[in-house]
């Protein structure tokens, strides 16, 4: 009996693992890895954008100096997350709603729902940030751009117990600590301008 329940539990382990990560190892169109790059790398394009953006106001040298990191770190992650795509074989889009792979999974109290992906910014917000000028366009800036990591560290903390990929943990963990970093010198830069953060969603 007891080798039949050993037996069983070998079989199941198996089709667990081929059900997350597909043949040969690699992750299927549905596990947590594929779900991460797919979102991650529409996430960081909207940061991109918006690092553009700004840029090209003209803006003071610090927050020129801060979009200028983020469109080189963000883009070049962005190339790594279809890079994997493209390794493991699979699609870099999908009729999966976004964040599918985390539902249920959020962090601080504030589970994060299929199809909203967190710290975006709306269409109308981008539109507002590429209107305005001057230390307004600084401050609503810095303030999308602070949700905006948060955002990243919330779909990064998610991943991380849901993968065993060593380059995607590895991804995961860098992201959380660059990002959480920037936040608290955006904090400060929004501090020198008078104004504050937008309300935390982590």
């Amino acid at each position: 009996m007891n080798k039949l329940i050993a037996v069983a539990a070998v079989a199941l382990a198996a089709i667990a693992a081929f059900l997350l990560f597909g043949r040969g190892g690699t992750p299927s169109e549905t596990s947590p890895e594929a779900g991460f790059a797919r979102d991650m790398a529409t996430h960081h394009a909207q940061a991109v954008e918006m690092s553009f953006t700004i840029r090209d106001k003209g803006p003071a040298p610090e927050v020129r100096n801060l979009a200028f990191d983020i469109i080189n770190t963000q883009a070049n992650q962005r190339g790594m997350f279809l890079g994997w795509l493209q390794q493991w074989d699979l699609s870099q889009t999908t009729d999966l709603r976004p964040m599918a792979w985390m539902s249920g999974h959020g962090h601080g109290g504030q589970p994060v729902k299929a199809g909203v992906m967190p710290g975006m910014a709306s269409r109308e917000e981008l539109d507002k940030l590429k209107g305005l000028s001057g230390k307004e366009a600084e401050v609503l800036f810095l303030q999308l751009m602070i949700r905006h990591h948060e955002g990243g560290v919330q779909m990064a903390r998610g991943l991380l117990p849901l993968s065993q990929r060593d380059e995607v943990t590895d991804m995961a963990q860098k992201i959380i600590d660059g990002q959480n970093g920037e936040i608290k010198l955006m904090t400060e830069m929004l501090r020198h301008r008078g104004a504050q953060p937008l309300p935390s969603i982590l």
